[in-house]
Formats: structure tokens, C-alpha cells, sequence
């Protein structure tokens, strides 16, 4: 929880995975999950070095049918195709200062 100097009341940061962002919505990465398994990690490392880290702008741009798989994520100047298992690990909050 945060609050300013003026007394404002406090704001909380709303925290969600990727997978639950709607389509178009910028979006600011805070963390990737930090599975258990082997296969998790081997996972989440991958998405970490493509550029999954805290502080990056991140979009949905278009979503597969049905079932919303796959998912079209924008980051940076790159769109990459993730599952919604794979979006579901990257944990994020709508808003993006930096993006384009």
C-alpha cells in the first residue's frame, strides 16, 4: 500500500497474471512465478531471458479461439504466441508508462 505527502488516501497496486489481462491493455510486469518442478523453472528461465522481467510494458494484442489459446503478447518492439499456462506465470499491473 502507498500513500503521498497530501493525505491522499491510499492506492494499492492490482496485481494479475498475463493470462487475465484483456486484450489491448498495456501492462507493466512486476514478476515471473517461481515454480517448483524442473520443467517450471526451465519455463519460466526462458521467458525470463526473452525479456519477461520486472519494469518491461506488456500487451495481449490478440487471443486465439477457442478457449483464448494462444495469446499474442506484445513486449517491446516483438510479438511472441505464449500459452495461457505460460502467460498465466508472468504476474503483472495494468499500466504502462513506457511502451511503443
Amino acid at each position: 500500500m502507498r500513500t503521498t505527502d497530501f493525505g491522499a488516501a491510499p492506492t494499492t497496486a492490482v496485481a494479475l497474471r498475463l493470462d487475465q489481462l484483456p486484450n489491448n491493455q498495456w501492462a507493466t510486469v512486476l514478476d515471473v512465478a517461481r515454480p517448483e518442478d524442473a520443467d517450471g523453472r526451465e519455463l519460466v528461465l526462458r521467458l525470463t531471458e526473452i525479456g519477461f522481467v520486472p519494469g518491461e510494458a506488456v500487451r495481449i494484442v490478440a487471443s486465439g479461439v477457442p478457449g483464448r489459446e494462444p495469446l499474442a503478447v506484445r513486449l517491446g518492439h516483438t510479438t511472441f504466441a505464449l500459452r495461457r499456462h505460460e502467460a498465466a506465470l508472468i504476474h503483472v499491473t495494468p499500466g504502462a508508462a513506457n511502451h511503443g
